[in-house]
């Protein structure tokens, strides 16, 4: 009985006929994955984001990533003045404008 066992633990496994490169393409084909689906569109995101900041002008109607919506009464380098009611201003940071209304959007809520 002894000699089935010894025969069974000489056995070798057999060479693989990819000569190893299956975890190496599995990697490269992950990373392709990673770039088409995370990456890439973050990426796109963050230009789209700071060209819309870039582009904010006085009087624009904003909302902000707080949900704050209001009408851009003073621009500086880092922060914008909303007026989101009469008489009512609250500075804000302009990274923080999330999108640009459409113009009237205020006045019809």
């Amino acid at each position: 009985m002894s000699f089935f066992i010894s025969d069974a633990l000489a056995n070798t496994p057999a060479a693989s006929p990819d000569g190893g490169m299956l975890p190496i393409i599995f990697l490269v084909g992950m990373f392709v994955v990673m770039y088409l689906f995370v990456i890439r569109p973050q990426t796109k995101r963050q230009k789209e984001h700071k060209k819309l900041i870039a582009e904010l002008g006085k009087g624009d109607e904003v909302q902000t990533v707080g949900g704050l919506m209001g009408k851009i009464t003073e621009l500086d380098d880092s922060t914008a003045k909303l007026e989101i009611a009469p008489n009512t201003v609250v500075a804000v940071r302009r990274a923080s404008v999330e999108l640009v209304l459409p113009k009237g959007t205020l006045s019809a809520t």
